[in-house]
């Protein structure tokens, strides 16, 4: 039903709103945008708006919509409810290469570097995916290979992290790896925007193959669709999503396995529709995410992605439990 999906994008104009009201410093949006130029409260309310929290709230919007979409792409093309892209190491593909260009600097020489290496590191992490499960991986199969992908994109962001030059890279590294939202700025979306169009476009025209797809290959190829292209145009897509989000945001995990499970009722399981409402639901979903973060009383604030962590695993555990009854495994 369409009807859903405006009631998503009203609770995205809503609640980009209220995100805009959230932080440390309580201001008026209101004065903010057209108060008295000349005023030092309204002009420092308005820095506050445009240089902090609207980049802010923008990029929980990208960056959800783009983890959302791609695993619901993820759980199409391999027809798999905990296909993921961080469960399946997509998300550490792209943060080990990340890490790399952070750790030698070469981000120094042009911004555009960091998106480009996450985005070559979670296709090269998906490639390796499918190379040691195959294409037609059991669901344990699937999961162990992820697993085995995670741990060691894992060892050698830890393996950067121990060398690393100073403390101060260190702590930016170990910062960025936790996953947030905060102290980014316009031009940071500037670079990410060109990658996650994209990805957007690449998985959304996919979305005849993943519903032919859920009939088998076979009748896929009958149908008409070239599976091995089709199968490569969306994996580069669901790459430049996972890429581009994981460049500015760090890892942030779960949100491509939690979105299109809650979603999924809501059209019917159809995995061509299910792509643009998982994007539109998890941008609300990692808004109101980094919302909670700001409102939780803790000495410091919160990393989004933590906080996503420790919900994400007891959710993950629930589907493979619920799974005996719900669904089985494709053959």
């Amino acid at each position: 039903m369409m009807n859903h999906r405006w009631t998503l994008l009203a609770l995205i104009a809503v609640s980009a709103v209220l995100a805009l009201h959230a932080g440390a410093v309580d201001i008026s949006v209101w004065r903010a945008l057209f108060g008295n130029v000349e005023s030092p409260a309204d002009l420092l309310a308005r820095q506050i708006l445009l240089d902090v929290r609207l980049p802010r709230v923008l990029l929980a919007l990208c960056a959800g919509f783009g983890l959302a979409m791609a695993g619901a792409a993820m759980q199409g093309l391999l027809r798999n409810p905990l296909a993921e892209p961080g469960i399946l190491g997509i998300s550490g593909g792209a943060a080990v290469v990340s890490v790399l260009v952070l750790y030698f600097g070469l981000a120094l020489w042009h911004s555009f570097l960091l998106p480009l290496s996450a985005v070559l590191g979670s296709l090269a992490a998906l490639l390796l995916l499918l190379g040691i499960a195959g294409r037609r991986a059991s669901t344990t199969t699937l999961i162990l290979a992820g697993i085995a992908c995670s741990a060691f994109f894992s060892g050698l962001i830890a393996l950067a992290l121990s060398v690393a030059p100073n403390p101060f890279a260190m702590q930016e590294m170990s910062f960025w790896l936790m996953g947030s939202v905060a102290y980014r700025d316009l031009d940071q979306l500037v670079f990410m925007a060109p990658f996650l169009l994209a990805g957007v476009v690449l998985v959304w025209r996919s979305a005849p193959f993943l519903r032919a797809l859920t009939l088998g290959e076979d009748t896929a190829l009958t149908l008409g669709f070239a599976v091995g292209r089709e199968r490569l145009l969306l994996l580069l897509g669901t790459a430049l999503l996972v890429g581009s989000c994981v460049a500015m945001t760090g890892v942030i995990g779960f949100v491509g396995l939690i979105v299109p499970h809650l979603m999924r009722r809501w059209v019917a399981a159809d995995p061509g529709k299910l792509l643009l409402s998982s994007g539109l639901a998890g941008a609300v979903f990692l808004l109101w995410a980094d919302m909670l973060v700001q409102w939780l009383p803790t000495p410091s604030e919160l990393r989004v992605g933590v906080v996503l962590t420790l919900f994400g695993g007891p959710f993950f555990l629930w589907i493979l439990l619920r799974g005996k009854h719900g669904w089985s495994e494709p053959r």
